[in-house]
């Protein structure tokens, strides 16, 4: 009994080594704990944390990374990062709203706008 529990420990003590998650930062737990009120897109309605605003479809990539990394260098509060990251999301969200909607609504509706109408033809 004593060898098996010996090699369960070493078998746990390596699996523990390979296994184990790299240890999160602090700044980046504060950003997964800092919920944010943001009523756009899917976050309409329920409070996201600012580590999911970052990474939604909202921020391309290259602000995020910026954001990340200004917010890492202590550069940017989480204040400034918090009111980016919403402004960024309020305005992508309204901007994919407004086009989402146009299409698909019965078809071709900007034809007859896109026609000149003469007022004084002939």
């Amino acid at each position: 009994i004593t060898v098996k529990s010996s090699n369960q420990d070493t078998l746990t003590a390596a699996g523990e080594e390979g296994g184990d998650p790299p240890k999160e930062e602090p700044w980046e737990t504060t950003l997964k704990t800092t919920m944010v009120d943001v009523e756009a897109g899917e976050f309409r309605g329920h409070k996201a944390s600012l580590w999911d605003l970052l990474h939604s479809r909202y921020i391309p990539e290259e602000n995020r990374k910026e954001l990340l990394e200004l917010y890492e260098a202590g550069e940017l509060t989480l204040e400034q990062v918090k009111n980016v990251v919403s402004t960024i999301v309020t305005r992508a969200a309204a901007a994919a709203e407004r086009a989402e909607p146009a299409a698909p609504e019965n078809g071709p509706r900007a034809e007859p706008e896109a026609e000149p109408t003469p007022l004084h033809g002939d």
